[in-house]
């Protein structure tokens, strides 16, 4: 048996409690991990809500990312083995003492990095690659924008970029928020709530706006994204806080060849999150190693205390990420 957080009806965070559970069965192409730490994502406060169902066949219980050791690996396992320090992107689990995980979302957790610590970067990591580097091909030399820049994805997506050598604008709510996404890198921060994030980002590209823009609002920033693109522009949507329906006006896609993607990373096949876990190793590793893009963690809290660790994400006064230490 193990301890794990378990929503006990879909609801608000009261509805976690730590429970006695059964231990996860290692599958041959599985590690067990014993977790050291697991991250919040927003996603974990839908799933809580019985909004966000895990996918069939993976743990019922919360978590999307985690740090630990190996305590077990699967016979069909080579790269890894029991005693090794990792950290590992989940499909579901890591609210939890133990954890079974595909071993090919499994990475070494960074020289310089903590144990505890390592727990914040897998979800981040892999969601940003994805989605602005694998598959909207933001360059060196090219502007970005990322709204929520003070967020967990914010904050590790203003520095992965400015590694990669990319202008990087930034929307947040605060000024303190704002504060601490300049000292991260970004170029241009923006005040979403006193400032029109349109003029402000067409004022500081000479009119052209900007060349890739990540967004996990959706509906109610749809519009504005599409006119703050450059010709060429991307616009991928990875979450929908502002809403999920809205109307598009295709003149403006094709006048300025735009290109808008979405996706999550929690649906994808164990191939491809393994095939992205191998290019975030490649090439997001290396930027952790030389100290560029470093941990930006707001608070830890015990298992015991999910329910306040979700309470402390839904009131977004956070900035970066939020952890869960086993």
């Amino acid at each position: 048996m193990m301890k794990a957080v378990v929503i006990t009806v879909p609801g608000g965070p009261e509805v976690l409690k730590l429970q006695d559970v059964a231990d996860p069965e290692l599958k041959e192409d599985e590690v067990l991990i014993k977790v050291a730490a697991t991250a919040l994502n927003r996603a974990d406060t839908l799933q809580r809500k019985g909004a966000y169902p895990p996918p069939p066949g993976s743990s019922p219980y919360l978590g999307l990312e985690c740090s630990g050791t190996i305590e077990a690996v699967g016979k069909h396992v080579s790269r890894w083995q029991a005693g090794d320090r990792v950290c590992a992107l989940l499909t579901g689990g890591g609210y939890a003492e133990k954890v079974a995980v595909p071993a090919g979302q499994v990475f070494p957790v960074p020289p310089g990095i903590s144990l505890k610590d390592a727990a914040s970067f897998p979800e981040v990591a892999c969601t940003v690659w994805s989605t602005v580097f694998m598959m909207s091909r933001l360059s060196a030399g090219e502007t970005f924008l990322v709204h929520g820049g003070s967020s967990g994805i914010g904050t590790f997506a203003i520095q992965i970029a400015k590694y990669q050598g990319v202008r990087v604008f930034v929307t947040a709510g605060s000024e303190e928020k704002l504060a601490v996404c300049k000292e991260l890198g970004a170029d241009v921060c923006i005040n979403y709530k006193t400032e029109d994030f349109v003029a402000r980002v067409k004022e500081e590209t000479g009119g052209k706006g900007v060349d890739v823009i990540l967004d996990s609002i959706g509906a109610s920033y749809f519009r504005r994204n599409l006119d703050s693109l450059n010709f060429d522009g991307r616009l991928f949507v990875i979450g929908m806080l502002g809403g999920a329906v809205t109307e598009i006006d295709l003149r403006v896609v094709l006048s300025r060849r735009l290109t808008i993607q979405a996706a999550g990373l929690r649906y994808r096949s164990p191939e491809n999150k393994a095939e992205i876990a191998r290019e975030v190793e490649n090439n997001v590793w290396p930027a952790i190693v030389a100290g560029r893009v470093k941990t930006v963690i707001y608070k830890s809290f015990p298992l015991s205390e999910a329910a306040e660790a979700h309470r402390l994400m839904e009131s977004s006064q956070h900035i970066g990420k939020i952890l869960l230490v086993a």
